[in-house]
């Protein structure tokens, strides 16, 4: 028995059968959203938040913020009521409704800006003034460090160590970082496919960063790969594998699975991981399932 941060990890691997026909290759979706608050973000907002009191950066009177699309946040606003913090969540207007409210409904105060960009500054700023502790998961080890402790042991774990592939949206590049430092340990023959969007595509929780602002804790050392994803591909492989597999996730999560198959039509056997990000009931505003 304990409180409901002890339910974060242990997620389940589920197969995913209905679209490619070779025996040899298997591909499993790890399904982050069945975390309590609804994301692979619990794992990181967890451990950033326990790190930074344990190492008395924080405590009951500190003044969190944090800029988010999205999933950090709620991930955040959770965490950060169970530990009695006050959080300002700063997120780009363009941002589902679902978000805005699951983050008020944790207690959290939101507010909203033109894009990503100008929300990352914001926070910084007031980070910068002393006023407010700012997490920073674009630059925080303690982002990628969370999958370093779980996600990626939890893979080796339940694959019986016959992953091959890992496949992973790339966003503030925690969950990629940390399972390719953790499972390249195991088997340095593992291959990290990270996924980006095409140049004029929008995908939630993926990012084609600025060169100005790509995240400080990402290397690409660590990555073997990167796939592009449209727009139109990532739509269309959200609605497939919830109409076809009843795996009912994001569009960061369809363009995930696009980049599986795609490794999955190139390969004669293996063993294929993706992450499937979070919950599909945070779009139902959006056209994404429409």
């Amino acid at each position: 028995m304990g409180n409901i941060i002890q339910t974060i990890g242990n997620t389940p691997l589920v197969e995913i059968r209905s679209f490619h026909t070779n025996p040899k290759v298997k591909i499993y979706a790890k399904m982050e959203g069945n975390n309590p608050a609804g994301s692979v973000k619990d794992r990181a907002a967890l451990n950033m938040i326990r790190s930074a009191m344990e190492r008395g950066e924080i405590d009951k009177d500190t003044k969190l913020i944090e800029a988010t699309s999205g999933n950090t946040g709620i991930a955040l606003a959770m965490i950060a009521c169970m530990y009695g913090l006050s959080l300002e969540l700063v997120m780009p207007i363009t941002s589902t409704r679902e978000r805005t409210l699951t983050m008020e409904a944790y207690g959290a105060k939101v507010t909203l800006l033109e894009t990503m960009e100008i929300c990352r500054d914001y926070a910084e700023e007031k980070g910068a003034s002393g006023d407010y502790f700012i997490l920073n998961q674009f630059a925080n080890p303690d982002n990628y460090k969370a999958h370093i402790k779980s996600t990626g042991p939890e893979i080796w774990r339940d694959t019986e160590g016959q992953i091959t592939h890992f496949v992973s949206a790339m966003g503030t590049t925690g969950t990629i970082m940390g399972c390719s430092m953790y499972l390249k340990e195991q088997n340095p023959n593992i291959q990290i496919v990270g996924c980006q969007p095409t140049e004029e595509a929008s995908i939630p929780g993926i990012r084609r960063w600025p060169q100005e602002y790509l995240p400080k804790i990402f290397n690409p050392t660590h990555v073997d790969r990167v796939i592009d994803i449209s727009q139109q591909d990532a739509t269309a492989k959200a609605r497939a594998l919830v109409r076809q597999e009843g795996v009912f996730a994001g569009m960061s999560t369809g363009g995930a699975f696009h980049a599986a198959l795609q490794v999955a039509n190139e390969i004669e056997e293996g063993v294929i991981v993706f992450i499937a990000c979070d919950r599909g009931d945070r779009y139902l505003s959006s056209d994404l399932f429409g």
